[in-house]
């Protein structure tokens, strides 16, 4: 049996589906019990429109997450078109901090549709595992990190960004342990000098 492809959406149509996608981010992000027809009204979006994009608060909330994954593994990229490796690398780890941080209002709602389907992770490993590695791949040519580093160590290292308090003053913590990380992550590296 052959697979139809998806057709691509019209430009009205996909216009609708992004400002829907760009209210319920605010808005969920404010408050993840939003109602569904309050994000519908104010995406200016009929709830035909709306349910036609989205038939439920799980697709909804996936789609904002899934895309809001894609935009910082994107920055990866555009960052090393205009920095040197380490910075870039550096830069991207503080997106990612503001990432996880700014959607912590999102992230209730986000990890009970993980828990129910277990499909976050998976949503979300693709885009960050390759905008990681070419990170780090930039980065070891470069010799300003240790070779060998795997996106598995990165995200490992890393983690402790999750054990932050949103709520709190979070970015003086954040800077510290990305500091940290970056330290950890030069100890070794074939253009750093050696310690005296």
């Amino acid at each position: 049996m052959q697979q139809k492809k998806a057709t691509p959406l019209r430009s009205d149509a996909q216009r609708n589906r992004e400002r829907i996608l760009d209210v319920a981010l605010a808005e969920l992000t404010r408050s993840a019990d939003t109602p569904l027809s309050a994000i519908a009204k104010k995406a200016g979006v009929g709830q035909g429109t709306f349910y036609r994009n989205f038939p439920n608060r799980e697709a909804l909330l996936l789609e904002i997450y899934r895309h809001e994954v894609q935009q910082v593994a994107d920055t990866a990229a555009q960052l090393l078109q205009t920095r040197a490796p380490d910075r870039a690398l550096r830069e991207w780890m503080d997106r990612l901090a503001q990432f996880a941080m700014t959607k912590a209002g999102l992230a209730e709602a986000l990890r009970a549709t993980a828990l129910a389907h277990g499909t976050l992770t998976r949503l979300g490993h693709g885009a960050m595992s390759s905008a990681t590695a070419l990170l780090l791949a930039a980065n070891e040519k470069a010799g300003s990190i240790r070779p060998g580093v795997t996106p598995e160590d990165f995200f490992l290292f890393i983690a402790g960004l999750w054990q932050i308090d949103a709520d709190g003053d979070w970015q003086p913590r954040a800077t510290r342990l990305l500091d940290l990380v970056m330290d950890g992550l030069r100890v070794g590296a074939p253009g750093s000098a050696p310690p005296e």
